[in-house]
Formats: C-alpha cells, sequence, structure tokens
C-alpha cells in the first residue's frame, strides 16, 4: 500500500512541477516573446550567441524551448549553423544554473509569490503585469512541487523498496543513465528531471553515485528532446538539434564511463551531496560549451554531408513558389480536400505578406530603392495568391458542400482579401514613409524608434499565432490572437500618447518626424487587426464573440 500511494504521490508531484515549468515559460513567452528573435539574430560571434542562449534559457526555463528557437530561425535564414548551435548550447548551460536558484529552500517565498502573484494576474488589465503574475506563481508551484516531491519519499525512505533501487541504481550506473535520460525525456523538461534527482539526493534517497549517473543520463536524454520535437520539420532545422545530441551524447557517455571507471564519483562532493551534484551539472554543462564552442563552425561540414540540402536529394519543384500552386484542381469535388488546400495556399500567402512585413524598419534605415521595390514585387505575388484563391473558390461546386464547409470557404476567401490589404498596407503606406523619410532626410527620436521596434515584434509574433490558428483552428490560440490584437491597440495608443509628450517637450526629431511615426503606428494598427482577422470565424463559431459593443439596453433619461 505504500508503494502505491509513494507512486501516485510521485505523479502528482512531477505533474504540478511540469505544469509549474510550463506556466513560467508561457507567461515570459507572451511578455516577452516578440523580443526574443531581435535577440537570437542580433549577436554574430559565437560567444555573443552563448551568452545570449544562457541568458534565454534562465528566463525560460528550459533548454529545448531555445533549442527550438534557434532552429527555427537557423532554418528560415535568420541564423548561421555556427550561430544557432552556439546559442544552443549556451541554454543548455543557462538551464543548469536556473536548477541551481530552484534547489534552494524557499519555502517562506511560497504564499508571498501566490499572494503578489494571484493579485497581479488576476485583478491588474495591463498585459505584462498580468504575465509577471503568471511568473510568480509558476515559480510559487514549482517550490510547492519539490515540497510534495520530498515529502512523498517520507513513507517508503525507510522501508526496504526504495534502498534497494538506490543500491542498484548505485552499482549498475549503465541503467542508471539510461533511467535518467528516459525521464528527462518523458518529463520533456531537464530542469525538471534534474530538480527531482537532486531532491532524492537531498533526502538521501538516493546516493551521489547514483545521483551522478542520472543527472549524467538526463543530459543525455535533454538533447533527445529537441529532435523530437523537430522531427516533421524540414532538413534545415533538423541540423541543429542533432549537432547538439552528438556533442551532448559523446561528452556525456564519455564522463559517465570515467568517472565511474577511472575516478570515484565521491571525488566530487565538494559541498553537500545535493549541492555537489548541482555543481556537477553545472560544470559537465560549461566544459561542453568551452570545447564545443571553438569547433561549432567545423561541425557545419559533416552536419551538412549527414542532412544535405533538399536540392541535393531530388529535383527542384518550378511550381514550389508560384501562386496558387497550393491549390488541387482535382480537389474541388472533395470539400474537405479543397479545405485544406485552401489553407495551404493561405498559409504561403500569409508567409509572403510576413515577408514583406519584416524588413520595413530596416528599410526605414537604409531607404534602399532596391529594398523597396522587392517588398512591392513580393505584393504583387500576394494579389496573384488572392487571384488563385478566388477562381479556385469559385470552381467548387456548391451542392457538393455542407452549409457548414460554405461558411468555413466564406470565411477563408475573407481572410485571403484581409491578408491582401495587410500586403497593400506594407506596399503602399508603409513603402511610402520610407521614401519621405529619405527625402525628407527626417530621424526618429530614440524613444518613438524604440516604440515601433516593440509594435513591430509584438506583429510578428501575431503573425506566427495567426499561422496556427489557421491550420488548428483551435480556440485557445484564436482567444490569445484577439488579445494580442488588444494588446498592439494599446501599444499604438500609448506610442501615439507619448509621441504628442515629446512634442510638447520640444523634441526636435519628434517634430521632424511626427507625421511619419503617427502613420507609421496607424498602419501597423491596421496591418495587425488584418492579420488577426482569422480567429474571426472560429470565435463567432463558438459564441466567444459579441455582434456589437454597443449597450443594448439604457434606462430612459430622466426629463
Amino acid at each position: 500500500m505504500d508503494i502505491i500511494r509513494f507512486l501516485i504521490s510521485l505523479a502528482g508531484a512531477t505533474m504540478l512541477l511540469l505544469f509549474a515549468v510550463r506556466m513560467v515559460r508561457t507567461g515570459i513567452e507572451r511578455s516577452f516573446g516578440a523580443s526574443f528573435q531581435r535577440l537570437l539574430t542580433s549577436n554574430n560571434s559565437l560567444v555573443g550567441a552563448a551568452t545570449v542562449g544562457i541568458a534565454l534559457a534562465i528566463v525560460l526555463q528550459s533548454s529545448a524551448a531555445v533549442a527550438l528557437l534557434a532552429t527555427g530561425f537557423s532554418a528560415g535564414g535568420y541564423m548561421s549553423f555556427a550561430t544557432a548551435l552556439a546559442v544552443v548550447l549556451g541554454g543548455d548551460l543557462g538551464s543548469a544554473l536556473v536548477i541551481q536558484v530552484l534547489s534552494f529552500r524557499l519555502d517562506w517565498l511560497v504564499p508571498v509569490l501566490l499572494a503578489f502573484g494571484g493579485w497581479m494576474f488576476v485583478k491588474v488589465e495591463q498585459k505584462r503585469w498580468r504575465q509577471l503574475g503568471r511568473i510568480l506563481m509558476g515559480v510559487a508551484f514549482i517550490l510547492i512541487s519539490l515540497r510534495f516531491l520530498r515529502e512523498a519519499m517520507d513513507p517508503i525512505r525507510d522501508s526496504a523498496f526504495l534502498p534497494a533501487i538506490s543500491n542498484y541504481l548505485a552499482q549498475d550506473y549503465v541503467t542508471a543513465f539510461i533511467v535518467g535520460a528516459v525521464l528527462a525525456f518523458v518529463m520533456h523538461s531537464s530542469v525538471a528531471a534534474i530538480l527531482m534527482c537532486v531532491t532524492l539526493v537531498q533526502i538521501g534517497a538516493l546516493p551521489f553515485a547514483a545521483g551522478l549517473s542520472l543527472v549524467l543520463g538526463a543530459n543525455f536524454g535533454s538533447a533527445f528532446i529537441p529532435v523530437w520535437l523537430s522531427r516533421g520539420q524540414p532538413v534545415l532545422a533538423r541540423r541543429i538539434p542533432y549537432a547538439n545530441l552528438g556533442l551532448r551524447g559523446s561528452l556525456a557517455s564519455l564522463a559517465l564511463v570515467i568517472l565511474n571507471t577511472l575516478f570515484d564519483p565521491a571525488m566530487l562532493i565538494i559541498a553537500s551531496p545535493a549541492q555537489s551534484l548541482i555543481y556537477a551539472h553545472i560544470g559537465f554543462n560549461l566544459v561542453l560549451l568551452v570545447l564545443a564552442l571553438p569547433v561549432c563552425r567545423l561541425l557545419e561540414a559533416p552536419v551538412r554531408q549527414l542532412f544535405p540540402d533538399p536540392q541535393t536529394t531530388q529535383e527542384h519543384d518550378p511550381t514550389k513558389d508560384v501562386p496558387g500552386a497550393a491549390l488541387d484542381p482535382e480537389a474541388v469535388d472533395r470539400p474537405a480536400r479543397a479545405i485544406a488546400c485552401i489553407k495551404q495556399e493561405l498559409l504561403r500567402m500569409t508567409e509572403r505578406v510576413e515577408g514583406m512585413f519584416r524588413p520595413v524598419l530596416s528599410i526605414y534605415e537604409d531607404t534602399d530603392p532596391e529594398s523597396i521595390a522587392a517588398v512591392r514585387a513580393r505584393d504583387l505575388e500576394v494579389n496573384d495568391s488572392l487571384a488563385s484563391i478566388r477562381d479556385y473558390v469559385a470552381s467548387i461546386p456548391r451542392k457538393t458542400c455542407s452549409k457548414a464547409e460554405l461558411k468555413t470557404i466564406r470565411g477563408l476567401m475573407e481572410y485571403a482579401i484581409r491578408l491582401e490589404t495587410a500586403g497593400d498596407v506594407v506596399a503602399k503606406r508603409l513603402t511610402a514613409i520610407a521614401e519621405e523619410r529619405r527625402e525628407a532626410g527626417a530621424r526618429f527620436s530614440r524613444e518613438g524608434w524604440s516604440e515601433l521596434i516593440r509594435i513591430q515584434e509584438s506583429i510578428l509574433a501575431n503573425l506566427r499565432l495567426a499561422k496556427n490558428v489557421l491550420l488548428s483552428d483551435d480556440l485557445e490560440s484564436a482567444r490569445l490572437l484577439m488579445t494580442e490584437k488588444t494588446e498592439v491597440k494599446r501599444m499604438e495608443y500609448t506610442s501615439r500618447k507619448r509621441h504628442l509628450k515629446r512634442l510638447q517637450n520640444g523634441d526636435r526629431d519628434s517634430m521632424q518626424s511626427s507625421d511619419m511615426h503617427l502613420e507609421t503606428i496607424r498602419a501597423f494598427r491596421e496591418f495587425n487587426s488584418h492579420i488577426a482577422a482569422v480567429a474571426y470565424p472560429i470565435l463567432y463559431r463558438n459564441g466567444q464573440l459579441l455582434e456589437t459593443r454597443l449597450i443594448e439596453d439604457m434606462e430612459p433619461a430622466e426629463s
């Protein structure tokens, strides 16, 4: 009976730990996720990239999240292979430092975090303060889960079950290594898995030698997480996770053999066993970073041979970049298949619009005529995509579609029109402002330029979310997208108010660029509204959107 109670308690504490780690990461991503790309792509040196990876892992409390971000930007051409790998290696060290902070006995801090975090999340309307409340409550839940984990061990600490398992793992370091790897992979969190190992050693449930093998295995298993999560992505996106797996797995296996055959693991106990285990974990990741950073660029060639470019393994599809290529003419008689084709073309259309919007502020700075011409040329591709979707929708026989399918097709057509309009906002308004700025030689104020960067970053994050909503029809994502739309509206209002205050204070740069600043943030807001329109059909279908914001019933005015 003690064993059953222990397993249930262990499962509950583990799930709370995983939930808490995810809660912290979600809060940070929703608050600052729009700034991650700028942080990741702004460093060209490997040391700078590794430092950014350390910082992001500490913030996100997940090396896997950092690895996926770096992988995505590398596959998109925004980061080189070596830079992305340096970010991932830094992220591994950052997550190890997180474990040091979370391992402290901070039970006294739990009620404080819950009180302030709960108040901010429930009572405060501003987005970043609400997400800060989510983060504080997540940290409190992490501390609570660790206390539950320690308490779960009490009933069986003196039984014959736990000592038998501990002694076996201490004697068979290979099994302990495999258990640690499986534990980290199944939990999908190296932070949670290693915190569990440290807690077991701290309360005396595991000897230090077994805990060390488990931690080395968890380091190896954590490298499988981004490999697994990127398995369905293109070849370019899988190079970084596999390179990290090779480096991490090789060093973890080598350290396991050396520490258990040539040395006594007890030699690493320089403080308490639990603290020494954390030091060993941090030391492992630091050594990996120091050894691997100089060879990051050298690894690109062999990894490229293992994962060659798609052009070397298959013929180039001449229709790949042609607007309307995703629309299968033979699927018009099958509504479900036709809808899937329209969504695929809309996804390609969204990526074209994103490609137009992303370099806008760079064009503002450089005002290169060729860059402006390239953006306007992409607008023609967006127009062609709309024309292709319109013709395709017109060719679908109405008699083969149900009422719900017709409504879905109509909603997708409306979103295609909104995407085309969003492209016009960039091609006709924002590029015109860039040309005006070049001709006038005006400059934005430092504060105003920072506001434009933050708004654009938020909109780029909304573009990624809009693509998820388009493909998944997920209600929660649609609600989040509408919340972020409101946040961009608030940012536009705040920027306008601050700009007017700078004018009142006589800021020269603000006076020169006043019209351009106000027109830019107005165009940004309109662009974002068109992008967020993908959420409307889902919200309407689930009764989550009001028809009007007007008050329907009003008290008669007193005469």
